[in-house]
């Protein structure tokens, strides 16, 4: 591990030794002479852990394994051919080596592993003699994302280490012993975490900071998953708890327009927003750390000078069946012919003809010729969520190449009225619950549809999968149904182009939890093993 500057926490943090495991990843020691004479304040306390919510531990997760795996492996996104880091993921040929596969363990663990230290250290300065009215919040945040990250590597990796203290286990050397622990042992970690979180963060923070209703509502998340995919019944009356304290809070709203959730950052931290990575360009915020979804998702025809955008991810043929007539949701989901955003003017040097089409507003065209402002590619359309446009030179907001500011939301507040819904029903054929039908149906009126009396699982399901589409989770709700419902899903989805349908023809039940990555276990075998408990 090198040594890391961060001059919004004002500290140098000193390395414990050399550690070539990415999970063991984490901020190093506070030594002695640090933690007198830092984090006596609130300000000094804050700083520190607000490097937690920034890019810079996260992107290995969000940049590019996120859609890999929650929306390519759903069948929500589509990749070209050739692409042979994504393609795996789209056509179930996932092997250990993969590069997505690895940055995503990486990143988590490092999260993990920041919050682990961060949290070992306030506790001992608590246990000196500081300020507790301070500590304990910054102690709940780290709680928190502790509890997230494991949270999402069990649900994605299924049995994983579980790594408390990644210092201690680096100066010990025993980083090559560390096994793999049951799911429902990294579950309940999780859990706890969180429930932890959720004693200590404050019942409103400045936007962007975590409150007590964050961590309820990634509970209730959590608890969901627990109940179905582990089939923990008593975990449906948990969830619909906790995500209904978030209901009955008053504290959070859906934004009227589901599009602006998307296409600016002046929406950043919303009242729909209960948890999300923070981004900046230039370093101009204490969270740090710019977005670098765009390029990945934004058409190439709205390039510019001050905008990169090369559409590695589109939209896949299964999503764009899924969406019903007249939902709102797909326009701010995905650009399609005759999409259009009439204050996004992009011009190109020396492309007369490209810039008269563009002089009235972007324009979606698959008709028009593509060296003229057309765009045509293999499922004639792209993603729109996450793209802010051409630059502020062309009616759009600042983009510094492949950079925006645009925060990442992993948890809003229309997926905690669905999981509310979804706990009510728990095991149910139907419900017609007031309370579980209120909070389904203020998710379909936004979008523009018409309210239901009764509602199924399948009915939710697919709510979620429009509205959460792109955004990382779709795979998890296929997942969670069980083998046999998972593989009836995969196989009769059309992955592929218009010209060349793409179907997965074998589906096994190793493919339901992704492999641990190779690198890995080269230097731990203990991963390669049965997992084995965590608690006694």
């Amino acid at each position: 591990m090198n040594k890391i500057f961060l001059s919004t926490a004002l500290i140098l943090f000193i390395s414990l030794a050399s550690c070539k495991k990415s999970y063991l990843d984490n901020k190093g020691a506070l030594d002695g002479t640090t933690l007198a004479n830092y984090y006596n304040t609130a300000d000094e306390v804050r700083s520190l852990t607000g490097t937690l919510y920034s890019g810079l531990p996260w992107t290995g997760y969000e940049e590019r394994a996120m859609p890999a795996i929650g929306d390519m492996m759903g069948g929500n996104m589509f990749v070209s051919a050739g692409n042979n880091d994504d393609q795996v993921f789209l056509n179930f040929t996932l092997a250990a080596t993969a590069v997505r596969l690895a940055d995503s363990w990486k990143s988590l663990y490092k999260v993990n592993g920041w919050a682990a230290s961060y949290k070992k250290a306030l506790e001992f300065k608590k246990s000196t003699g500081g300020d507790a009215t301070f500590l304990d919040p910054a102690i709940a945040e780290c709680n928190f994302m502790i509890g997230t990250c494991y949270f999402y590597v069990g649900r994605a990796w299924g049995a994983a280490p579980i790594v408390t203290d990644p210092g201690t286990v680096a100066l010990e050397g025993t980083s090559s012993k560390i096994p793999r622990y049951l799911q429902t042992d990294v579950l309940r970690y999780a859990t706890e975490s969180l429930k932890a979180a959720e004693k200590n963060l404050p019942e409103t923070d400045v936007p962007g900071r975590l409150t007590k209703y964050s961590a309820k509502g990634m509970l209730a998340k959590l608890y969901l998953y627990r109940a179905t995919a582990l089939g923990e019944n008593a975990c449906y009356d948990s969830a619909k708890v906790k995500a209904g304290e978030v209901i009955a809070s008053g504290k959070y709203d859906l934004l009227p327009d589901y599009a602006a959730l998307f296409n600016t950052s002046s929406n950043n931290n919303s009242i729909e927003s209960l948890f999300a990575i923070q981004h900046a360009l230039n370093g101009s915020s204490p969270w740090g750390g710019p977005s670098l979804l765009q390029p990945d998702f934004g058409p190439s025809n709205l390039s510019t000078k001050e905008a990169s955008m090369w559409e590695l991810y589109k939209p896949s043929l299964d999503i764009l069946k899924a969406f019903e007539s007249g939902d709102k949701r797909r326009a701010g989901s995905v650009m399609e012919h005759g999409w259009s955003f009439p204050t996004w003017k992009p011009t190109v040097d020396g492309n007369a003809g490209y810039n008269t089409f563009m002089a009235g507003g972007y324009k979606y065209d698959t008709l028009q010729a593509l060296n003229a402002g057309g765009q045509k590619n293999e499922v004639r359309s792209n993603i729109a969520k996450y793209v802010v446009g051409p630059g502020k030179s062309f009616g759009g907001e600042t983009v510094l190449g492949m950079q925006t500011s645009i925060n990442t939301m992993f948890l809003r507040y229309a997926d905690v009225l669905l999981i509310y819904a979804e706990a009510v029903l728990g095991k149910g054929a139907s419900t017609t619950d007031a309370a579980a039908l209120a909070a389904y149906n203020k998710v379909r009126t936004r979008a523009g549809l018409s309210t239901k009396s009764s509602i199924t699982l399948a009915d939710i399901l697919q709510e979620r999968r429009v509205e959460l589409a792109f955004e990382g989770d779709y795979w998890f709700d296929v997942q969670r149904q069980g083998f046999t419902k998972a593989k009836a899903i995969i196989m009769a989805q059309n992955r592929g182009s218009v010209d060349n349908a793409n179907y997965v023809t074998s589906f096994t039940q190793a493919m339901m939890y992704l492999p641990i990555p190779a690198g890995e276990i080269v230097t731990d075998p203990e991963l390669a093993k049965d997992p084995v408990a965590y608690y006694k």
